[in-house]
């Protein structure tokens, strides 16, 4: 027998184990929908697909992280108990599904209802550069950034002049970003911050075979995108720091986001999700921590409350927040989002709304920046249209913007996808918004991305060509992993 055939015959056979260890262990670890996408490209590629379970095949985190995140939460408990005294009884005059509601919010993220805040609608990235680097160049003491991409360009560049004119009056300047979004501005721009006394960390450092005791699997990521200044003035939403179009990402579109410009309350809450990935990554603590809370701000009546997700918590918390909001709707509800990849659960909730005489309208971007997660999206169109959900596709760039309004008092703004990965593999952070006059600014934001799109049709759909049905389909199949 040959060398060759030898090596042949040892691969044959160790195919064969592959395909059965891994029928026994994947579906111990695992949905029933990804452990059969795991399971399929295993028993066509058991090699190469054995090698990517290594790497990505496991959402948890290394112990290390998990024992800091739950250390910072010791810590932060005695602030939150006297958080909670001051705003947790203030929620009854909510009406009584608010309430309830708001309940769910707080037993997942650890955040309760807050009110007497106000908040700025910000929808363009220049406006958010502005504000931002305005609020910065007022800082006295703290400036806390976590952003997924962070770049130096021509229209970032305001905020940063503001960051570095901050750190030379001795503001305390935190950046946070994560590894693989802000790759080059680590390799290219971060020294610069630096020397000039600003505290630069990368979050989720990407290391695919050199493992740490910190190191998580390759794609989890850090999504969220945060600004905190002096904890009197908050920022969240989708917008990244990088010029519009992403560098020409996807031919030169623009990104459509929205953020808000937060004061009051809320902001301890974002400063308090800050703070915590902040000690995940370098196990240090800020020195705003070692300082007493101080006495909320009153700005205004808006009520709000933040709810940060991710692989550090037990449930998958804005998967299981929508879920519930879907089947509490009334009359209608609005969503935007450039990926839509709905687990069982999102997808039925959709389908029982619809069917109990709720509309529902998706708004998506009619072109999409990735090609398998823009196709594997497009094979659920068919279940959605013949439930009645209405789609609409927005042509005017990448909407980015994550929404999703329920009736007329209940909205949700923030960094999560509508998709499998924001709700199990990144961390995400998104806000809550209660009442008619809270949620005006998005719906209004809404229907102003509906007016500028165009409904599709089932008529329509069903006539795309049998080549794009099969990729549709064949992406469709992978869309648990993506």
């Amino acid at each position: 027998m040959t060398a060759l055939m030898l090596l042949y015959t040892a691969y044959d056979i160790s195919s064969v184990i592959i395909r059965v260890v891994m029928l026994c262990y994947i579906p111990q670890k695992h949905t029933p929908s990804a452990a059969t996408a795991w399971l399929l490209a295993i028993y066509f590629w058991p090699w190469p697909v054995f090698l990517l379970y290594s790497l990505f095949g496991s959402a948890s985190l290394p112990e290390k992280r998990i024992e800091r995140h739950e250390k910072m939460l010791r810590s932060l408990e005695d602030g939150k108990k006297s958080f909670r005294c001051m705003f947790d009884d203030e929620a009854h005059w909510l009406p009584e599904e608010l309430v309830r509601f708001g309940a769910l919010g707080r037993k997942l993220g650890d955040m309760c209802i807050t009110r007497g805040n106000e908040f700025l609608l910000i929808n363009s990235e220049e406006e958010f550069i502005r504000c931002l680097a305005e609020d910065i160049d007022e800082a006295r003491s703290t400036v806390f950034l976590l952003f997924y991409i962070f770049a130096r360009d021509s229209v970032t560049e305001p905020l940063f002049l503001s960051l570095e004119r901050a750190a030379a009056r001795g503001v305390e300047c935190l950046v946070l970003v994560d590894g693989l979004g802000s790759k080059s501005f680590l390799k290219r721009d971060a020294k610069r911050l630096i020397s000039l006394g600003i505290q630069v960390e990368e979050a989720l450092p990407p290391k695919l075979f050199r493992k740490t005791p910190t190191t998580a699997r390759y794609d989890l990521r850090n999504h969220r995108k945060i600004a905190v200044i002096d904890a009197r003035v908050g920022y969240t939403g989708s917008h990244n720091v990088i010029e519009p179009t992403y560098g020409g990402k996807a031919g030169g579109l623009e990104w459509k986001d929205l953020t808000l410009r937060l004061t009051g309350p809320i902001v301890f809450q974002l400063q308090g999700v800050f703070m915590e990935d902040w000690f995940v990554e370098t196990g240090e603590a800020p020195e705003l921590m070692k300082r007493a809370l101080p006495a909320p701000e009153f700005t205004g009546d808006a009520v709000v409350q933040t709810v940060p997700s991710g692989p550090s918590y037990p449930w998958q918390n804005y998967q299981r927040l929508i879920v519930s909001a879907l089947h509490g709707a009334r009359k209608w509800v609005v969503i935007t989002t450039p990926y839509l990849i709905p687990d069982d659960e999102l997808l039925h909730s959709m389908e029982t709304a619809v069917l109990g005489g709720v509309r529902v309208l998706l708004v998506i971007p009619e072109k999409s920046d990735q090609f398998l997660v823009g196709n594997a999206a497009k094979a659920y169109y068919d279940v959605l249209l013949d439930a009645g959900v209405e789609i609409y596709l927005f042509p005017d760039g990448i909407l980015h913007s994550k929404t999703m309004t329920v009736d007329h008092d209940l909205a949700f703004l923030g960094t999560s996808n509508f998709d499998i990965r924001s709700f199990a593999l990144n961390f995400e952070l998104n806000l809550v918004l209660y009442g008619w006059g809270e949620t005006e600014a998005v719906r209004k934001a809404q229907h102003a991305y509906i007016a500028a799109s165009r409904r599709l049709t089932r008529e329509e759909w069903g006539e795309r060509p049998l080549p794009v049905r099969v990729i549709h389909g064949i992406t469709k199949l992978f869309s648990p992993l993506l």
